[in-house]
């Protein structure tokens, strides 16, 4: 009977440490750090990641030397980026210089998703974001021990109206692979005021224009006696 009751109380501390583990969100840092968390799963001599901005380089990082690369003219972004700025990555391997400046190509750099950093990069490359300003609802992650699960956002709509809505992708530990997407909804819908479908304006030509009021006859001048 004592075996019995010890057992139960192991499985129920267990249950509840996993359901404690599963539950506690941790917000996701910045592009740039997540950037600097790659690990690249291809073999590579070195390699340097850089930010570039109105026509400065930033290294974020750099793993060995990079020797006689040049800073090229595009890049790629993930998320929602600031105008005239992209990152991009020179690495060497085999004796030879080549570069990553789009999204299939860092999704090749980065390989398998080693942790849930690498799986927020890689979802970010498919065109998920993490948004800076609303964390809460798409930027965030939680985990079990079997998978991640990553709360992200996605602009669906850049026309009327202006939309994002928020996903949780569930990310498998053991292949590095999105196995489950479940939409959220929306949790921002802006519209402008050349919106045509905006539901204010189509509620004020909804309502009914006021009636005329009848006029009035005009009195006749009364007799004279």
């Amino acid at each position: 009977m004592f075996k019995l009751i010890t057992k139960f109380h192991i499985s129920v501390f267990l249950f509840l440490g996993i359901l404690a583990f599963s539950q506690e969100k941790k917000q996701f840092s910045s592009v740039p750090g997540l950037l600097q968390r790659i690990v690249p799963n291809m073999k590579t001599d070195s390699w340097i990641l850089i930010h570039k901005s109105y026509g400065k380089d930033q290294v974020l990082k750099q793993a060995g030397v990079v020797k006689g690369y040049i800073s090229p003219s595009s890049g790629f972004n993930i998320g929602i980026a600031e105008e005239d700025e992209f990152y991009y990555i020179a690495y060497v391997a085999g004796g030879k210089t080549a570069y990553v400046t789009d999204l299939e190509g860092l999704k090749k750099f980065v390989g398998k998703a080693d942790d849930v950093q690498e799986a927020a990069v890689l979802a970010a490359a498919d065109g998920y974001i993490i948004d800076e300003e609303f964390k809460d609802m798409a930027g965030n992650y939680y985990e079990d021990p079997s998978n991640y699960y990553l709360d992200l956002g996605k602009l669906t709509s850049t026309e009327c109206p202006y939309q994002k809505k928020h996903y949780t992708l569930t990310v498998s530990k053991s292949s590095g692979t999105v196995t489950d997407v479940k939409d959220n909804g929306a949790y921002i819908e802006l519209y402008n005021k050349k919106c045509t479908n905006n539901p204010r304006l189509l509620k004020i030509e909804k309502k009914e224009e006021p009636k005329d009021e009848p006029k009035k006859k005009p009195s006749r001048p009364a007799k004279r006696r």
